[in-house]
């Protein structure tokens, strides 16, 4: 079942919403922007493996409660950070 996760890019900056598929845990995988079109790579963790530093918006922001709830950690990072 997909997730709804709200995050923002990290090259626009604009409040985007992704849908996540937790089957994906472990496997980074590339998405674009809806907003600005550039991809992004999409980190998914299930909670028991950390992903390192968080993303960079969820310090400006709460994760959603069905995002806390379900233990899943969302990394975006720009593709020429990777």
């Amino acid at each position: 079942m997909l997730e709804s996760w709200k995050d923002y890019c990290p090259y626009c900056g604009e409040r985007i919403e992704l849908l996540i598929d937790p089957s994906l845990a472990g496997e980074p995988y590339f998405e674009d922007c809806e907003v600005c079109c550039r991809p992004m790579r999409v980190s998914v963790s299930d909670g028991d493996a950390p992903l390192g530093a968080d993303s960079w918006a969820q310090a400006i922001e709460e994760l959603p409660a069905s995002a806390s709830d379900s233990g899943l950690q969302v990394q975006l990072q720009r593709e020429d950070e990777v």
